[in-house]
């Protein structure tokens, strides 16, 4: 019994808490809701909650594998606008229906790789250059657009986002799940995602281990930025118009989803799906807040308050695990 490490069976109690408390709480959250509102307990709301969660939703996912390696984007929200804006010009029916999908892809991979490029190989801090390159974005956006919202986008177009499976569930829906669980299995399955972990953990160790730190850190940045040109050019699509405002505080929502969840603001910590619970529960509360009919601004505020609360037991988690 001697060899038997007392201190690694402490630390997963603690993270098998932490999970578990996060789904216990969502649940209280919808049990709560749907008896305070009956409407939000209709099935065709939960539909819409998940609807509604999906752009959110591929953000936080893109947003978990930068924090995972101990950095964070402020800039996610500026490329959904930009690329929205990008998609909608494109998507006017003068090309095929898949250029407008590419270039809008494309162009938040760019961004995303210009942000792991400074951070991983210039050593800027991901604060600054993700915050200097949401104001260059968000600037492009209105210059693309003429700084108005771009309309005419084709019906095969709003398709894309605005269609279901089997009539019921939401193409949007789908697109998140699979690509949560493409991104879930690289995590968790494939030696790039232990290095993504490795990274966060304790960079010092990962490079002396032979990782080549520099790169994961850029193509996690890339990574978040494909998956907001994504989001982009599918919010363009369901809303059948590309804005140069759109996306504004999206890159706070998608933090918040990740650290609900469970990932450390540290990096080397976190679960895939506990960012999928993260996303449904900033939904459900937005969704159950805007049926009973609280206030936006209201809603802002306990989003806020959620936010530091998550931060706070996150805080309290790694410092009993240590």
């Amino acid at each position: 019994m001697s060899g038997f490490n007392f201190s690694v069976l402490r630390k997963k109690g603690f993270t098998a808490i932490r999970e578990f408390g996060i789904m216990f709480a969502l649940i209280i959250i919808v049990v709560v809701l749907s008896i305070l509102s009956p409407a939000f307990a209709d099935l065709g709301n939960f539909i819409n909650i998940i609807k509604q969660a999906a752009i959110n939703g591929l953000l936080a996912t893109g947003m978990m594998c930068v924090i995972l390696t101990g950095g964070f984007d402020l800039s996610v929200g500026a490329i959904v606008g930009f690329t929205g804006v990008v998609a909608a010009l494109l998507a006017q029916g003068q090309v095929p229906i898949v250029v407008p999908i590419a270039f809008a892809i494309a162009a938040g991979l760019l961004v995303g790789l210009s942000n792991g490029f400074a951070v991983a190989y210039l050593g800027i801090p991901a604060f600054v250059v993700t915050l200097g390159m949401q104001s260059i974005v968000r600037g492009l956006a209105f210059i693309f657009s003429g700084g108005v919202p771009v309309f005419g986008v084709t019906k095969a177009y709003e398709h894309i986002a605005g269609g279901k499976v089997f009539g019921t569930v939401p193409f949007l829906a789908v697109y998140y799940v699979v690509i949560a669980l493409v991104i879930g299995f690289i995590l968790s399955n494939t030696v790039y995602g232990r290095r993504i972990y490795a990274v966060g953990g304790n960079e010092i160790a990962a490079r002396v281990s032979g990782i080549n730190v520099k790169f994961i850190k850029l193509s996690a940045f890339g990574i978040c930025g494909m998956l907001a040109g994504v989001a982009g050019f599918l919010l363009t699509s369901r809303t059948v118009s590309g804005s140069p405002n759109t996306g504004q505080g999206y890159e706070l929502d998608a933090i918040a989803a990740v650290v609900i969840g469970g990932t450390s603001l540290d990096g080397g910590s976190g679960k895939w799906y506990g960012t999928i619970i993260g996303v449904l529960m900033l939904a459900v509360i937005s969704n159950g807040l805007d049926i009973m009919r609280v206030p936006s601004y209201y809603q802002l505020i306990i989003k806020g308050f959620i936010i530091v609360i998550a931060v706070y037991f996150d805080v309290r988690s790694r410092k009993k695990q240590n």
